[in-house]
């Protein structure tokens, strides 16, 4: 019996009951935390469609995503979060995420729209 895909937002749940439910769309992100963490992964897997839908249509680019298949993400590493609980209409989280090669940290900021965590734009701090 092989053994279930990990999620590479850095949970220890299988990636079809993490990220992978968000991306299908069976289920949304219930926190802004949670959809940092599913947008990390779909750079991961190249899932560029998701990454578009997450994005808040205020700030969204107009022109289809070129993801770098050539790109290897490595980790992802949650610094902190303000907001962005079920309780909260906005949130930031502050991330390192690591590639072969280096790392971005970025403050990112979400808002929901129609109750919907999406992300708005980020902050690069290094």
């Amino acid at each position: 019996m092989s053994r279930p895909t990990p999620c590479p937002c850095g949970l220890p749940s299988p990636y079809d009951a993490c990220c992978g439910r968000y991306h299908s769309g069976t289920a949304a992100a219930p926190t802004a935390e949670a959809l940092m963490r599913s947008r990390y992964s779909a750079f991961v897997r190249l899932d560029a469609p998701y990454l578009l839908r997450s994005w808040h249509p205020r700030t969204r680019p107009a022109a289809p995503l070129d993801l770098d298949p050539g790109m290897r993400w490595t980790g992802l590493e949650i610094l902190d979060t303000s907001g962005g609980s079920a309780f909260h209409s906005a949130g930031t989280v502050t991330f390192r995420a690591s590639y072969n090669g280096g790392a971005i940290h970025e403050r990112s900021r979400f808002e929901r729209v129609d109750g919907a965590w999406v992300y708005v734009d980020g902050e690069f701090l290094d």
